[in-house]
């Protein structure tokens, strides 16, 4: 790799890292309900618990701002990739951007590194990267949430999916930094769910619509 290489892929990595660390569930519920997000529910700054918290506008809000962030990464890093390096495939450019706007997600410097769990994100990246496969992890979401009524076990299961839709799905171009970035990603997504996983084995985990305990 030469260093014109090597310096876009550091500008792609750092453009997508800050792209997904903007705190959107955070900014959302300090700006309309002036509580902090992290001092409710699981503290998580996604919108599971956004929506938890009863503020399900704002979890609607932050579920498609999140989406946005890491469909925006990864569109940006297609072009920085063939802007600032024509050698560069704009696979190989969407591929790194994919990786560190899930990582801001989850670590953002503006929240001391405590983020969310980078679903949403993790699905807005694909989403462009690998639209078919994308989308067909998310039906795969549905249907698991629809038998469960667990958004954990439905964010773990189609997360889990989606390098093997990847691989089915993906047409064209699939270079190795491609195929490594959805394993990272998937692998980062479920480690973040390892509190859920569990609570799922002690029988514990929350379901959607299920009353609170008095």
């Amino acid at each position: 790799m030469n260093s014109g290489a090597a310096l876009a892929f550091v500008i792609i990595a750092a453009v997508a890292y800050l792209l997904g660390s903007i705190p959107f569930g955070y900014i959302l519920v300090r700006a309309f309900r002036r509580q902090d997000i992290r001092s409710l529910g699981s503290g998580n700054i996604g919108a599971t618990n956004v929506i938890r918290s009863g503020a399900k506008g704002l979890g609607a809000a932050t579920f498609l701002l999140d989406v946005l962030k890491g469909s925006t990464a990864v569109w940006l890093g297609a072009w920085l990739a063939s802007t600032l390096a024509p050698g560069i495939s704009a696979r190989n450019g969407e591929s790194v951007a994919a990786l560190f706007a899930v990582v801001g997600h989850m670590f953002p410097v503006w929240l001391h590194f405590r983020g969310g769990k980078g679903v949403a994100t993790g699905f807005g990246v694909f989403l462009v990267a690998a639209p078919w496969a994308a989308l067909s992890a998310f039906g795969l979401f549905l249907v698991v949430l629809a038998i469960t009524r667990m958004v954990s076990l439905g964010s773990i299961i189609a997360t889990a999916s989606f390098p093997v839709f990847a691989w089915i799905l993906t047409s064209g171009d699939r270079p190795p930094l491609f195929i490594a970035a959805q394993f990272a990603v998937a692998a980062l997504i479920i480690l973040r769910h390892h509190q859920n996983i569990g609570r799922m084995l002690a029988g514990t985990e929350n379901r959607l619509g299920a009353k609170k305990p008095a």
